[in-house]
């Protein structure tokens, strides 16, 4: 019979301990284990027998862990918790052959997909699926996700793609129908509001604070959709807070222009999450988004 590659007691005894550490008792964990109150016993005693120290109290109504048996569950749980999460990966994959990423229409609509064809011209056996959701709910069953938020705050596997600036947007008819030469102006011009989650709380209001007007503003359009927004704006209908990095292509084609040169500094960043480490490809495109992120579409 071949030895172990690691020096680690049987798994048995460790799922042994561990369930009568988290139920501290021996006999709730066997009813767990669908084995018998001895037979746990057992498996704890010969894992103290091998790691030489006690790893539970035993009083006549129960048990009770040590300092050691307590150290050892912390270690064991974080272990099994690693295990489980890569059981979930792995039952994701078969029969899946596209990396899956998850975005908002707008990001997805004006920045990922025009970059998935460069990505495709370089890997074209490599299949990419979009999931679109614009709910703001965590990202579940992707590959990679992308975010508009806090990177800092996100403990998952995470790179920056950009930081944007934010500025005053219309179609070219529109500027030269409402010219403004200042912030104080915009109060004057019918204004398209996004009432969505994409904007990370910087509204026309918050806009135009940071740039010194508090007055009044004028709320021609409501919409809840951004690619919405954007059409409007290309509409005549209004003016549009643009995030410079997803707009980059409509202003490059004249589609939308300045109605203002003033910028403010996006509070938050977008940025490129990975869930499924354990897949080379899903990381592959992970990587080239990051380091492709400023390439024009």
């Amino acid at each position: 019979m071949s030895k172990r590659p690691y020096n680690l007691p049987r798994l048995s005894s460790l799922v042994s301990f561990e369930a009568a550490a988290r139920k501290t008792s021996f006999k709730l964990a066997a009813t767990e284990l669908n084995v018998t109150p001895a037979a746990v016993s057992h498996q704890i005693k010969a894992l103290e027998k091998e790691l030489q120290c006690n790893l539970f109290h035993r009083f006549h109504r129960g048990v009770e862990l040590t300092e050691s048996g307590a150290y050892l569950l912390v270690a064991l749980q974080r272990g099994f918790e690693g295990i489980n999460d890569a059981f979930e990966q792995l039952r994701a994959q078969p029969g899946r052959n596209s990396v899956t990423i998850r975005s908002s229409t707008a990001v997805s609509s004006l920045w990922l997909t025009p970059r998935l064809a460069h990505f495709w011209k370089s890997y074209e056996h490599i299949s990419v699926a979009q999931i679109v959701n614009d709910t703001g709910k965590a990202a579940d069953n992707c590959d990679l996700s992308l975010h508009y938020g806090e990177m800092s705050r996100d403990n998952g596997h995470c790179r920056m793609l950009f930081r944007d600036r934010i500025m005053a947007l219309c179609s070219p008819q529109f500027a030269t129908q409402h010219a403004v030469d200042s912030v104080d102006g915009i109060a004057e011009v019918p204004l398209i509001h996004l009432d969505s989650l994409e904007t990370g709380g910087t509204d026309w209001q918050v806009w135009a604070h940071t740039l010194g007007y508090s007055g009044p503003l004028k709320s021609t359009h409501r919409v809840n959709n951004y690619i919405i927004a954007l059409q409007a704006a290309q509409d005549d209908m209004g003016a549009v807070l643009g995030w410079e990095g997803l707009t980059a292509g409509l202003i490059a084609s004249g589609k939308l222009v300045k109605l203002l040169p003033e910028t403010i500094t996006a509070p938050l960043e977008f940025y490129v999450k990975l869930h499924n480490q354990s897949s080379d490809r899903a990381r592959l495109v992970f990587d080239w988004l990051a380091g492709n992120r400023h390439q024009r579409p």
